[in-house]
């Protein structure tokens, strides 16, 4: 399996991916906004796109999916339940459909609610595991649910489904937005040795050539999974000082991201 992450470089941060097959170049876009940049990778690269996967309904997720489908012929992938929201779907996804990409890749969808209630991730059939997260999880950070959304199903997705993933595994967001994450992190955890060395290395990365992070440096680095952790929970109170001696998890992710929502 081969991943070309591709920086729009656009007002929303978006990245956009094509993953390959090596043995047949074929290719899958993930959310491919910039439709141009999608279009020239593949050429260059000499890859074939016989498929667009809409990792949700946003538009600046499924913008693209007009102008990449008419280059390509390509069939549309998206949550089943996105029908209604998503032009022209060919394929609806729900839980552990496998996508084949050629000969040789395979990608589990995972139904990931909480960002929108009709939100796929996809995990990589490989040795190294690979998650293709949209706007689910982001590096050092979470999604809102502003738009069609829901903060406890995002909980839930996290708990139930992130945070049993292997250690190893690799993380594709939709968007980089990693510094102000790593800095809200920094906010609510102050101590927080790993999250300050990261930010600094982060600041001035090259986003074409941008850190891959792994579940392993998430569950360092990122609020959103560091429920437990006695200075989120401390600070927290700070905050909200109705807040219960021993939180629940739930309560502070929920409190997290609410905090989140005006960073």
């Amino acid at each position: 399996m081969i991943v070309e992450q591709i920086w729009t470089g656009n007002a929303y941060r978006n990245f956009n991916y094509l993953i390959a097959c090596p043995e047949s170049g074929e290719a899958l876009a993930i959310d491919p906004l910039d439709h141009e940049k999608c279009l020239a990778a593949a050429k260059r690269r000499g890859w074939n796109i016989t498929a667009v996967l809409n990792t949700h309904e946003h538009g600046d997720h499924t913008g693209g999916n007009g102008a990449v489908i008419a280059a390509t012929g390509a069939t549309l992938l998206a949550h089943a339940n996105a029908k209604d929201k998503i032009p022209g779907i060919d394929r609806g996804l729900a839980a552990g459909d496998v996508i084949k990409v050629g000969k040789t890749v395979e990608l589990e969808t995972l139904d990931t609610p909480g960002h929108t209630m009709s939100h796929v991730c996809l995990l990589s059939h490989t040795d190294t595991p690979a998650l293709f997260s949209g706007d689910t999880l982001f590096n050092a950070g979470a999604g809102n649910c502003h738009n069609g959304g829901h903060p406890h199903e995002l909980y839930a997705t996290f708990v139930s489904q992130l945070a049993v993933l292997g250690d190893n595994t690799l993380v594709y967001p939709g968007h980089d937005y990693i510094a102000n994450n790593l800095e809200f992190t920094l906010d609510r955890e102050p101590d927080n040795a790993r999250a300050a060395e990261l930010l600094a290395q982060v600041e001035s990365q090259d986003t074409n050539d941008a850190l891959v992070s792994t579940l392993a440096l998430e569950k360092e680095i990122n609020a959103f999974f560091r429920l437990h952790n006695p200075t989120v929970i401390s600070r927290l109170r700070e905050a909200f000082p109705d807040l219960p001696d021993e939180p629940d998890a739930e309560t502070v992710f929920l409190k997290l991201r609410e905090l989140r929502n005006a960073w």
